[in-house]
């Protein structure tokens, strides 16, 4: 199985991709603020890459639940200069986390491989449409509802079963308006519109995943759903985040999206070693 990002080609089976986290924003849950400045993004984004991260994915709005949308200047204010920075470095894969299809544009244009889309449960097809044009990698996340409603009330009758079905009605859409199966990635949204119950199942049944034959992207670093369980407040999530990276890594997922990329990397290399 390849996965596909313009230039950049992984080709799987191979060790489980670290992507490191790079937000730009003064509000994001876990470290809203600190990276808002371009020179320390930039910096911490290099940081991450000499720990480990394969792939650094850039996003300018937080989607915590309840955020407030920004205005597309302001996103592309905040992410713009730190891909170009960053661009100018060719070993390193750029990934902009964004939902808005102007910004993904303006991203690639300024140097970035991959689109990590949470609202690829939208009509329109203007973002599939900008990712096919410029030939990106895509993460097509599923959510319920937006990151304003998301948590108001989410419901199923098995997640499982619904995540997957909607990744088959999302590949063939994709690949209706353009999009190579090879370009694509699928990211079950841990903690987006999902109950605590919701996400552990998620993550029990991550094996179950390998039947869309695309490659799989897990992201439960520092998310509320391990305070939920745990009592652990932000700042004190590393160990159920490690846990989670570790499980995802032995239940055959191939991207894990994380803050923490040096003890994330060590822990999957490890959890690797061990399902060999």
């Amino acid at each position: 199985m390849r996965w596909i990002a313009r230039e950049h080609q992984f080709n799987f089976p191979r060790p489980t991709i670290v992507m490191g986290i790079v937000n730009t924003t003064p509000d994001s849950f876990s470290d809203g603020g600190r990276f808002l400045d371009a020179d320390a993004a930039e910096a911490h984004a290099l940081r991450l890459a000499n720990e480990g991260a394969e792939i650094l994915d850039i996003g300018g709005e937080s989607t915590r639940p309840g955020s407030a949308e920004v205005t597309v200047q302001e996103e592309l204010d905040r992410v713009i200069p730190v891909i170009e920075r960053l661009a100018k470095r060719p070993e390193l894969v750029l990934s902009i986390d964004t939902q808005k299809p102007s910004v993904a544009r303006e991203a690639l244009t300024a140097g970035a491989s991959i689109v990590n889309d949470i609202a690829a449960n939208r009509a329109d097809p203007e973002m599939w449409q900008v990712v096919a044009e410029a030939e990106a990698g895509y993460v097509c996340m599923h959510m319920q509802g937006t990151p304003q409603t998301m948590q108001a009330k989410p419901e199923y009758d098995d997640v499982t079963t619904e995540v997957i079905a909607f990744f088959k009605e999302r590949l063939s859409l994709l690949l209706a308006h353009g999009v190579a199966a090879e370009q694509i990635a699928l990211d079950p949204g841990i903690g987006f519109g999902k109950t605590l119950e919701h996400n552990i199942k998620l993550l029990r049944d991550l094996n179950k995943f390998s039947l869309v034959e695309r490659p799989v992207l897990v992201g439960a670093s520092r998310k509320s759903f391990i305070e939920k369980l745990l009592g652990a407040p932000v700042d004190e999530r590393l160990p159920a985040s490690l846990a989670c990276a570790a499980w995802a890594a032995i239940q055959g997922s191939q991207i894990i999206r994380v803050h923490d990329v040096a003890e994330t990397a060590q822990a999957v290399r490890m959890a690797e070693a061990l399902a060999r």
